[in-house]
């Protein structure tokens, strides 16, 4: 574990490293996205319900096995699927992604003719079962848009021992959210990165990995 009063300086180091190509080759990776089909676009939505609660390496594996069958598979083959992957919620998750079914032709059309980053967000709560605020700002930055920070408790615990909090928020609600995403975003230009690039930045200090 690094000493994160350092944070700045170590993430300015790392920049230095052959890590910015990893990272700069995940940001060519998620605006991909904007060259794509509304069902890839959905199956990436789908890999983000499967991560609420749950492991990120493991739905990344999940999502390559299922694939196709987020479009087409039965509730009862999906939740056999992420049952016989090891997945917690199995029955639940299912429920979401064929609920979530009725935006999969237009999901790609839905999410990119917002103009404005929090309408955005906040229609992505509101119509998208399984999906919360951090949820939500996953889906969008893996699909291309930089300006979501993905907040979670390794972020939270950052920011704390960092000071830039004085302590563990017990909720987090919309308002602690976004209050907790304008720090970062400050942190992010005193770094000169967006939210994309320094949530791989800190996730890699956390976990020595960068995914999606």
């Amino acid at each position: 574990m690094i000493n994160m009063i350092k944070l700045l300086k170590v993430v300015k180091s790392l920049k230095k490293t052959s890590l910015k190509n990893l990272v700069d080759k995940r940001q060519r990776e998620f605006g991909s996205f904007k060259r794509k089909t509304s069902y890839s676009v959905f199956k990436e939505l789908c890999f983000c319900v499967l991560t609420a609660n749950f492991n990120a390496e493991r739905s990344i594996k999940m999502q390559k096995e299922i694939n196709n069958d987020f479009i087409k598979g039965s509730k009862l083959k999906l939740q056999s699927e992420l049952r016989r992957l090891g997945h917690r919620f199995p029955n639940v998750r299912a429920d979401f992604i064929i609920s979530n079914r009725k935006y999969k032709n237009k999901i790609k059309e839905i999410v990119f003719s917002f103009e404005d980053d929090q309408e955005r967000r906040d229609w992505i709560v509101k119509n998208i079962k399984g999906l919360a605020y951090k949820e939500a700002s996953h889906f969008l930055r893996n699909i291309g848009f930089t300006n979501y920070a993905i907040i979670d408790f390794h972020i939270v615990d950052i920011l704390v021992r960092e000071k830039y909090l004085k302590e563990k928020p017990k909720i987090l609600n919309k308002k602690k959210y976004i209050e907790i995403e304008d720090i970062l975003k400050t942190i992010g230009k005193k770094l000169k990165l967006n939210q994309s690039e320094l949530d791989l930045y800190l996730w890699y200090l956390e976990t020595g990995k960068v995914l999606k």
